[in-house]
């Protein structure tokens, strides 16, 4: 009911009483001016949610370093612009690259210091220091969530011509080891339990240590087949040991099996050390040929051993970032097709990051093709859009038209990550705010209440005519400065697990506004 029905129903109620009543009622006091509501405000925008990652491949020194033997500033200059970079293009998460080849690109007491840091297998950065503790606190600085990407199988690469040092498990452990037909080539034998244990190992050592928000690993399982000259993978007899001891399965189901398991123990060991850490794999875009019905391509299943979909199915991972490297309008590998199955396939509700290669965005055309990409993604997967670059090296140019593009187009207003509630349900707790005086100017300044620590922070601002903004900042934050005409704000807090606090607006008093 409006304030004028309410206002004349009680004066006709005044009436009917005198009317009814014997006595004179006693004289009325002048009706009071109704109060003049103070207008809500108007409804705080929240911010869009969507991953824009990419990935630092390290291996043959795709991306960083730009070579092996810089020197450790070098490195690090080169790595600070990369994640500038990012920062620029209001891109939100960067995968590190940290294991190729059965080594490390971090302070390891397992695997040897990487050849594509030093130019010498086990040999430090000089001077030395831990480029993944380096690249984490400089992007954590920057607002921007880094994973550690791992190989979990492949020991040499052929980029490296010094090949494998003494630390390394080729030669510690030369019987979980084989030298495929390619030169450089070697993969470790999945289905051995020692080297699943030493996976495993490495990957915890990591978690455990280190401050990272994520553990990933890429399509490379069992090798592909031209890494050997077309032939199988030389395991007989590591399958003739299976096979004599009892087991029944086909050489087929029993590597699998094997991938299967080192999956599944890795998920569990992951979420036992650090609940908050998301695990997340990017394996090869099509499952199987003809899933869906017209795709065709390589059969992962049978060649890689590599069941995505079960991983999928069994909420083994926490994203999955399949290898989507083909265009909208390829018949046979279309990008939306294929999103939509491996969406169809999405029973545990997880995030759907699909991954997408700059080989094929070539300008203009291939900046178009990405930005469409972009836009598919939001409109297959409106909860939880994203995707992911392969790789930063294209990003990085000042001219490069795919990031102008992005920039100007689909990343024009900065974006949070989707959250993951299945890791962490509760929000934190709303930011004590204050807006104080600083001289001419006015400072925005808040305070995290209880003990979950913030990764950001989105500041909202209203302004007269304007309606309202945001800007995210890193968790490290505490203030920032405001514009002259704003009159309303709200911080919010957002955790690991990117659940945000509620918002609490706060109307300036006059006088601290500005004119």
């Amino acid at each position: 009911m409006s304030y004028l029905s309410r206002f004349a129903s009680a004066s006709v109620a005044s009436a009917l009483l005198c009317a009814c009543g014997g006595d004179t009622p006693p004289a009325a006091e002048p009706p009071k001016p109704p109060a003049v509501p103070t207008p809500a405000p108007a409804r705080v925008a929240t911010p869009r949610r969507e991953l824009r990652a990419a990935w630092v491949a390290t291996v043959a020194n795709i991306d960083w370093p730009s070579k092996p033997g810089l020197d450790s500033g070098t490195q690090q200059r080169e790595a600070l612009a990369i994640l500038d970079r990012l920062v620029a293009l209001q891109m939100n998460a960067v995968i590190l690259q940290v294991r190729p080849a059965a080594d490390a690109l971090y302070a390891s007491q397992i695997e040897p210091w990487s050849f594509y840091l030093s130019g010498q297998q086990g040999r430090p950065p000089e001077p030395v220091y831990d480029p993944l503790q380096f690249w984490i606190d400089a992007a954590h600085t920057r607002g921007l969530q880094l994973h550690a990407w791992f190989n979990p199988y492949r020991v040499s690469h052929p980029s490296d011509d010094r090949g494998p040092c003494a630390q390394s498990i080729a030669h510690t452990h030369p019987h979980l080891v084989y030298q495929l037909a390619t030169p450089g080539y070697r993969w470790m034998d999945p289905s051995r339990r020692a080297v699943q244990d030493r996976c495993v190992a490495v990957l915890l050592d990591v978690v455990s240590r280190y401050d990272v928000d994520g553990v990933h690993l890429d399509d490379y399982f069992y090798p592909y087949r031209a890494y050997h000259g077309g032939k199988d993978f030389p395991d007989d007899a590591s399958y003739r040991a299976y096979a004599a001891g009892g087991g029944t399965l086909s050489r087929h189901d029993w590597r699998r099996a094997a991938v299967d398991g080192l999956i599944e123990r890795l998920y569990r060991e992951i979420k036992a050390c650090k609940r908050h850490v998301e695990f997340g794999i990017s394996p090869f875009g099509i499952w199987r040929p003809n899933h869906p019905r017209g795709v065709a391509g390589l059969d992962q299943y049978d060649v890689l051993f590599a069941d995505a979909r079960k991983w999928w199915n069994e909420g083994w991972v926490d994203y999955l970032m399949p290898q989507l490297y083909w265009p909208i309008g390829k018949v046979e590998q279309s990008f939306p097709v294929l999103l939509g199955w491996w969406q169809s396939e999405n029973t545990h509700h997880r995030h759907l990051w699909p991954g997408t290669s700059m080989r094929s965005a070539r300008p203009p055309a291939g900046a178009r093709e990405l930005v469409e990409q972009v836009m598919v993604t939001r409109g297959m997967t409106p909860d939880s859009p994203g995707i992911c670059v392969f790789s930063m090296k294209g990003l990085l140019p000042a001219d490069s038209q795919v990031a102008q593009a992005l920039r100007r187009g689909p990343y024009a207003e900065p974006a949070l990550i989707p959250a993951s509630p299945w890791l962490d349900a509760q929000p934190p707790e709303v930011p004590e705010v204050r807006v104080v005086p600083n001289g001419s100017e006015r400072l925005l300044a808040w305070r995290p209440r209880g003990t979950e620590p913030a990764f950001w922070f989105v500041v909202y601002t209203r302004r007269p005519g304007a309606g309202w903004s945001l800007r995210i900042v890193p968790g490290q934050i505490r203030q920032v400065q405001l514009a002259s005409d704003v009159d309303a704000v709200a911080v919010t807090a957002v955790d690991r697990c990117r659940l945000e606090s509620t918002q609490h607006v706060v109307e300036l008093a006059p006088s601290l506004r500005r004119r």
